[in-house]
């Protein structure tokens, strides 16, 4: 991989990005949602709120690093337009980055707006924030790609070889649900925190707790699943594609995935609390960046055979 000044800038994006998510966990946790009231994209009505209490900076510190990454995504859009010719891949990333991080600003906006923050224990908060951890993947493997293909990443075949293509998506799918399953446990965790674990384990199977506790019982399936899935996927496509990158690549996602079960469980036994699952979204987030570097890898390996292919033979010298 070649990482060039614009690889490292939108490598550099991608981090700040993470920053973000993990701090919009952190409002969310402190129960900071509302610390701005319903207004947006004023804070309680002023642009800066110059005396406010901790819920108020939390909310507003997020407000505004999320603006910056907001800033930093238009700036690789500008830059991909000057340093990249038309219709090449970094530029039909960089689009794709700003277009998902609209949508992300008008999901946090429409949060507020329509007061789905704080206490609210509603099914519609609830699906929102699953539409909104699924957007926060989709915003990131886009991030991710443009930094991969700058750096010298090859184009790659959206329906992959074979198998390979059906098998990478269904496990792309399964981590987008993952995700969305993930957030809202998270949002019970915070609205109905157990007091012991033999509380969090009686109320899962309840009929008279409240859904967002119910539906604890769920993630961590969903989670063992997709974590067999991937595994097997990584040690078949090895097995069939053999090759050092794939394999490291392998390596490197089957162990964040097991250091990730492993945290679950902890975040489990610990009674959720925030620091854990800062620690668990942050894994769960590079999980996904390695599997998006993964499957472009995967997918590309046709367009890599059929350039090689196409390269003139050497002439033997005689």
């Amino acid at each position: 991989m070649k990482l060039n000044r614009f690889a490292a800038y939108a490598w550099g994006v991608l981090g700040i990005n993470l920053f973000v998510i993990l701090w919009g966990a952190f409002v969310r946790a402190t129960g900071s949602g509302a610390g701005c009231g319903s207004h947006w994209p004023s804070c309680n009505g002023e642009v800066i709120p110059w005396s406010a209490q901790t819920e108020t900076l939390i909310e507003f510190t997020h407000r505004v690093t999320s603006g910056l990454a907001l800033l930093l995504v238009i700036g690789m859009v500008i830059w991909a337009i000057r340093a990249y010719p038309t219709g090449h891949r970094v530029r039909l990333g960089a689009n794709l980055s700003l277009a998902f991080i609209i949508i992300e600003s008008l999901l946090g906006a429409g949060l507020v707006l329509f007061e789905l923050v704080g206490e609210n224990d509603s099914t519609a908060r609830a699906v929102a924030m699953a539409i909104h951890l699924i957007n926060t993947f989709l915003l990131l493997s886009v991030i991710t790609l443009t930094a991969w293909w700058a750096s010298g990443g090859a184009m790659i075949r959206w329906r992959g070889p074979g198998w390979v293509g059906w098998a990478f998506w269904l496990g792309f799918a399964a981590m987008l649900v993952l995700g969305a399953s993930g957030g809202v446990t998270a949002l019970g965790d915070t609205l109905y925190p157990a007091t012991s674990l033999a509380e969090g384990l009686q109320e899962k199977f309840s009929p008279t707790a409240h859904f967002l506790v119910r539906l604890r019982l769920y993630h961590p399936i969903l989670a063992i699943s997709t974590g067999v899935y991937l595994i097997a996927l990584s040690v078949l496509y090895n097995a069939v594609y053999p090759g050092l990158t794939a394999r490291r690549m392998g390596i490197v996602l089957v162990g964040l995935f097991l250091v990730q079960l492993l945290v679950g469980a902890f975040n489990v036994l610990l009674l959720a609390p925030i620091w854990m699952q800062l620690v668990h979204l942050f894994i769960s987030d590079l999980i996904l960046i390695a599997y998006v570097v993964f499957m472009a890898f995967a997918f590309a390996q046709p367009m890599l055979k059929r350039e090689a292919q196409a390269q003139p033979l050497p002439q033997v010298a005689r």
